[in-house]
């Protein structure tokens, strides 16, 4: 058995554990098959591993000193199938994307200052760059505090994260198919992708309200192959290919808020709906509400696109993304939101050993 130093952390309402990039192997093949094996992935329960038998505790986070000069650290985001024993490295996420800044401080990557340390993080998933805003009074991370995120009991210090340069993260544009509405099997639908590429369809016109709880969406066979299928043509249109194995385009159900906010969403991993919101997601759907020509706008109405706050509504609560616009044009689009992490355990995780590749 290998032993490999590891951070347990919880990062927004994801879980999983944070590795250094040279504690693991350096070829991909054994570096994934590594964490598959540590991860207990293979099995609904991942009962032989670390992971949390769900796709948000069945996450990874690798971090490495960055190169690059507009960042501190490196982070690539590993997402491990539960059921299949596989890995994902297409997408971000930006819910363990906000505990690098507590990892990057408290393993001396990052040199802490008295009362908050910004660290710059460079994504590795999407080649973009983000924020973290990290409490450090007497420049010692702070995990207790007072902020409260819909989808984790209790309160917790504040991790401001700020995207810096999330348009076209995998595709290389907002509108990926050139339009910000494209009809797909008689559904309308926006492709976007804003720091995760989606596929968004008014909840109605698959026959839902919007309002179902996940565990009804997930049992919704029909629901799911329907999903599925406008998928696969919408990863085709969107230039990603064969989307058949990977975990995006995440699709996303939009209806009107009930309860104040600003739209209320069920975003599904994209086989099982998540029971919160995934960051990345809510920067691209409070992007899609202020784009004029999309299916949230048309949701909404024109009057959506000055919004400077967008609050979402999602099964556990809701979440609120702060806009703004930057560049010489005043449109390219900046996001902010505040999340919450915690460390929960510092030290070895054990895996069979892996064989090694030749070459």
């Amino acid at each position: 058995m290998q032993r490999i130093p590891c951070v347990l952390m919880r990062g927004g309402t994801s879980k999983g554990p944070f590795f250094h990039a040279w504690d693991l192997p350096t070829n991909i093949v054994e570096r994934d098959e590594m964490l598959i094996n540590l991860m207990g992935s293979g099995h609904e329960l991942e009962i032989d591993g670390i992971g949390g038998g769900s796709p948000q505790t069945s996450k990874v986070a690798i971090i490495s000193p960055s190169l690059h000069a507009d960042a501190d650290v490196d982070y690539l985001f590993v997402q491990v199938m539960v059921a299949d024993r596989r890995v994902d490295t297409a997408p971000n996420c930006g819910n363990m994307l906000c505990a690098v800044g507590p990892f990057a401080i408290e393993q001396g990557l990052v040199k802490a200052t008295d009362g908050k340390t910004l660290v710059r993080i460079r994504n590795l998933n999407t080649q973009t760059f983000v924020n973290a805003l990290v409490e450090t009074p007497g420049g010692v991370v702070r995990y207790e505090g007072r902020t409260a995120i819909d989808g984790v009991p209790g309160t917790a210090a504040p991790v401001q994260l700020t995207f810096l340069d999330a348009v076209g993260s995998k595709t290389g544009k907002l509108f990926p198919t050139g339009q910000a509405t494209d009809v797909i099997d008689g559904i309308p639908l926006t492709c976007i992708d804003m720091a995760m590429p989606m596929m968004i369809v008014h909840a109605s016109h698959l026959g839902m309200t919007g309002s179902e709880r996940p565990a009804d969406l997930d049992a919704d066979t029909q629901l799911r192959k329907r999903l599925e299928a406008l998928r696969l043509k919408a990863g085709r249109a969107m230039g990603l290919g064969d989307v058949s194995n990977m975990v995006i385009p995440k699709p996303v159900l939009v209806s009107h808020p009930r309860e104040g906010g600003t739209l209320q969403v069920r975003y599904f991993m994209p086989h099982s709906c998540h029971r919160a919101l995934a960051i990345t997601g809510a920067i691209g759907l409070a992007t899609a509400c202020v784009s004029p020509g999309t299916v949230v706008m048309d949701l909404l109405g024109a009057t959506a696109q000055e919004l400077s706050l967008v609050r979402l509504e999602h099964p556990s609560g809701g979440i609120e993304v702060a806009l703004s616009r930057s560049g010489a044009d005043g449109k390219t689009i900046q996001a902010s939101v505040v999340r919450t992490a915690r460390r929960l355990f510092s030290g070895f995780v054990y895996a069979p050993t892996v064989r090694r590749l030749a070459g």
